[in-house]
Order: structure tokens, then sequence, then C-alpha cells
């Protein structure tokens, strides 16, 4: 069961960094991954653009959904939750 739950929430880290990614490259304009965050961090918009990111735990979340993998899913929905409450605080400072 723990395991289950520890392998969710590695699935929902993976997603979620394969999302941000993605969504760098696409609103980044074709410029390098790390100037992108650069430029997001000092322009105020990497909390959006980490929040992008989590999409991808969407599909993964249903994805175990479907397949009857409850703690799984609950592991995506766990990392999901903290993925929110870490980009509200990083927007408060």
């Amino acid at each position: 069961m723990k395991k289950e739950i520890f392998i969710g929430m590695f699935v929902g880290l993976i997603a979620n960094g394969t999302g941000l990614i993605i969504a760098a490259t696409l609103l980044g304009k074709g410029d390098d991954f790390t100037n992108v965050i650069k430029a997001a961090a000092e322009e105020g918009f990497l909390g959006k653009l980490i929040s992008l990111g989590a999409i991808l735990n969407l599909i993964a979340f249903f994805l175990f959904l479907r397949k009857k993998q409850d703690y799984r899913a609950r592991g995506v929905l766990l990392i999901t939750v903290f993925i929110a409450v870490f980009t509200f605080v990083f927007k408060l400072f």
C-alpha cells in the first residue's frame, strides 16, 4: 500500500517535471530551458509555469484510476496538492 503511494508520487513528480519542460519549451520560443526558467523567475511567472507543468499529472491520475490503481492515483494527487501549495507559497515571496 505505501509502496503504491510512493510509486504514484514518483510518477507525479516525473509527470510534472516533464510537463514543466514541455511548457518551458513551448512558451520559451526556442530559448534554452535554463534561460526560460531564469526569465520566468525574474518576471514573476515561474509559479504559473510550474502549474502548467502539473497538467500532465491529470493524465497520470486518470490512467491510474482507469487501471483501478487507486493508491498510485492517490500518490499523484498528493504530489499535485504539494505542488499547488508550493506555488502558492512561492507566489507570496
